[in-house]
């Protein structure tokens, strides 16, 4: 799936940013980060499902949107200014 909307990439960079920052807290500093990271998981996946209805496979456009974000190609990075 060659055609990733920019909307699903800005989600699912703000959804893995926010899991990532989950690393070393606890208490209630962890709890207020989880709930900020839900919900832009459930935005991410609310966008797939947008997208896919469509016409798309919402499994494959989730996946790719993941992996472009998670494992970017060299000339992908770059252009979302991740190089």
């Amino acid at each position: 799936m060659a055609d990733i909307p920019d909307e699903l990439i800005k989600l699912e960079r703000t959804a893995e940013d926010g899991r990532t920052k989950l690393a070393g807290l606890d208490g209630e500093e962890h709890d207020a980060q989880w709930r900020r990271w839900r919900k832009a998981a459930e935005a991410f996946h609310a966008a797939v499902t947008k997208y896919a209805a469509s016409g798309g496979n919402r499994y494959e456009l989730e996946m790719a949107a993941k992996k472009a974000v998670r494992h970017p190609e060299p000339e992908a990075a770059a252009a979302y200014g991740h190089a």
